[in-house]
């Protein structure tokens, strides 16, 4: 006799290859085009010629940040780079929380297996929609198929159960935590290039002070803006980007122990029910 194959329905093969987190795939285009709008935004607004006095000294405060020298570009694309991924994390994982409550959504699904309302089960996961339900709908259909087979020992099935739950989930778990790893880096990285331009702007000062006769002020004063524009904006970048990480992981969690949860009810459900 041959084995009871779990039957397919059309479509569903497609599902379990796509993940139910929409997003930005390719990150770098993110960077060159952050990149590209820094580096505009630094010569022809910063650097306008509206923003200083004819002895070439800054008049405001965009004057004084294009007085920071090469480095405020850079550290404004990793600023503006951070800005772009938390904004498209923020869509991303609010489509992956689904339509309502999550915490009340595995209440009400546990609630119907308690009762054994598979199809009820079902209609929530289409409403809810997101990733906690695309892997309690995958979990469901498995569930299903287990219930009709009858050719696997009950060991065998709640295996094969237990399988399709962690295939689920390790479909969605990378594109919930894409492009936080690039926010990680950002956070050491922005810290460490502002210092970098701290250092030149503090050589640039030295500089000027060891001078023969008078310090020249104009290159005294421009050391000293490159210092601290570089340092504020250096600072900027790393605080944000490490809110950003830590908010955005905190939510990852809680979706990650919600599947958990309602996915070891149904293992187990199906356990003492079979």
């Amino acid at each position: 006799m041959e084995a009871q194959k779990p039957s397919v329905q059309p479509g569903q093969k497609a599902a379990k290859n796509k993940s139910n987190v929409p997003g930005i795939k390719n990150a770098s285009w993110v960077i060159l085009i952050c990149a590209i709008v820094c580096v505009l935004l630094f010569i022809f607004w910063f650097g306008h010629d509206m923003h200083f006095d004819e002895d070439g000294h800054p008049q405001n405060l965009w004057g004084t940040v294009y007085k920071g020298g090469f480095i405020v570009p850079i550290l404004q694309t990793l600023f503006l780079t951070v800005i772009v991924i938390s904004v498209e994390r923020w869509f991303a994982l609010s489509a992956a929380k689904g339509k309502g409550n999550i915490a009340k959504f595995v209440a009400n699904v546990k609630a119907c297996l308690k009762k054994n309302d598979i199809a009820g089960a079902e209609e929530l996961c289409k409403k809810q929609k997101g990733s906690v339900a695309a892997v309690v709908a995958a979990a469901l259909v498995s569930y299903k198929e287990m219930d009709a087979n009858t050719i696997l020992t009950k060991e065998q099935k709640i295996a094969n159960l237990q399988k399709q739950v962690e295939e689920a989930t390790a479909l969605e778990m990378p594109a919930l935590q894409q492009n936080l790893p690039i926010v990680a880096t950002l956070t050491t990285l922005g810290t460490l290039v502002g210092l970098l331009g701290t250092v030149m702007g503090m050589i640039k000062s030295f500089q000027a002070l060891a001078q023969s006769g008078a310090p020249d002020s104009t290159e005294l004063s421009t050391g000293i803006s490159e210092a601290l524009i570089n340092t504020a904006f250096g600072i900027a970048t790393g605080a944000f980007a490490v809110i950003s990480y830590n908010f955005y992981t905190n939510k990852i969690d809680n979706l990650t122990y919600a599947i958990d949860e309602i996915g070891f009810s149904i293992v187990q459900t199906f356990a003492a029910t079979h």
